[in-house]
């Protein structure tokens, strides 16, 4: 195994460190300690070495990395969507994005973050028990690779339909979302308020896309941001309650992990609705799906299945690696244009919200 030295030894003598931020076909070589970090010089790392940078490499780079651990797969196929979607301009160009550890943290004060549909406390611990029942069952449904898909997105559709009656029946209120949230574990990467804020100037629509309950990511938007976005919808489930706040039955299609894309965006609702804010976007699902340009968001590959029902013309897609770097580096740095690992924040981001959004000619 190389020490730090002599591997330091090894770049200098390739020159690398002067020429180029790009390094290895793999993210990191296997000689390399695991906890050998390449902040200062080594940013992005991707599958072809440069050996001249044009102005169009220096704008990739500038854009994505911004001081975080990246992965590029295909640096140059990247430029190239930069580039398109740029030309077309940010009226062509929609935001897909995963809320649960995509827009939140992987990682909260060294413990796991809550997800929206995790932190939900009904205030009746016999169905709180009843509905964690229900995921020790399901959940290794959810994940065994020898299920068939249509089978599979049966059982999911089962499985969300037996908790949402469980929520029902258990006599869950708006209060009890109050104070679930209030009392969570769960919070927005830094960066994300301004990604919002840049999308909104630039009227370019955001699609919260989430398997959890819309009523629950509303309020964590309303809590831990404290302000609304008129161009942001969520497509979620949503619920019905009463004039009391009690929750008495789920409204639309139910959506699952399995069928949580742009099928189901007739769906989506305005987060500034219960906000009580009177103007939104123009956009209705028809036209968003006129916006044939996407960046997308999201921390799983199935997330890649977010757009699925959009004819697009140029996605980038963006991947958060929160977790099991090493065993997950090849096959994401493969799925995504760009992976930002170790639960980076979203400034990187919104660098790349803001080039998409500007003019090819600035």
């Amino acid at each position: 195994m190389f020490t730090t030295y002599s591997l330091m030894s090894y770049w200098l003598h390739k020159s690398f460190l002067s020429t180029c931020w790009t390094a290895f076909s793999n993210p990191l070589p296997r000689s390399v300690p695991l906890n050998f970090q390449f902040r200062r010089h080594c940013r992005v790392w991707h599958g072809s070495c440069c050996k001249k940078r044009n102005n169009q490499g220096e704008i990739m780079e500038h854009v994505v990395f911004d001081g975080a651990e990246v992965m590029v797969g295909d640096p140059e196929l990247l430029q190239s969507k930069i580039s398109s979607i740029r030309l077309d301009g940010p009226s062509k160009l929609q935001v897909i994005a995963d809320f649960d550890a995509t827009l939140t943290k992987y990682w909260i004060d060294g413990q796991r973050g809550h997800s929206s549909h995790g932190l939900l406390q009904q205030g009746n611990p016999e169905y709180d028990l009843k509905r964690q029942k229900l995921y020790d069952y399901y959940h290794p449904l959810e994940i065994d690779p020898t299920i068939p898909l249509d089978e599979k997105a049966k059982l999911m559709e089962e499985w969300w339909e037996k908790t949402h009656a469980l929520l029902i029946e258990g006599g869950l209120t708006y209060g009890a979302i109050e104070s679930s949230v209030a009392k969570s574990r769960i919070a927005f990467r830094e960066g994300v308020t301004e990604l919002f804020e840049l999308l909104e100037r630039s009227n370019v629509p955001v699609l919260i896309f989430s398997a959890g309950l819309a009523d629950i990511i509303e309020e964590v938007l309303r809590q831990k941001l404290h302000r609304s976005f008129k161009n942001v919808k969520i497509v979620s489930n949503r619920m019905v309650f009463d004039q009391n706040g009690n929750l008495v039955s789920f409204k639309g299609k139910t959506i699952h992990v399995l069928n949580k894309n742009e099928h189901a965006i007739d769906m989506a609702g305005p987060v500034h609705d219960r906000l009580g804010d009177a103007n939104g976007l123009a956009d209705d699902s028809s036209s968003v799906k006129m916006r044939t340009n996407v960046l997308l968001l999201g921390d799983h590959i199935g997330d890649l299945g977010m757009s699925d029902g959009l004819n697009y013309d140029t996605r980038i897609s963006v991947g958060f690696l929160n977790d099991n770097i090493q065993s997950s580096s090849d096959s994401y740095r493969n799925a995504f244009d760009v992976v930002y690992m170790n639960d980076a924040p979203m400034w990187g981001v919104v660098k790349l919200a803001s080039q998409l959004c500007s003019s090819a000619a600035d």
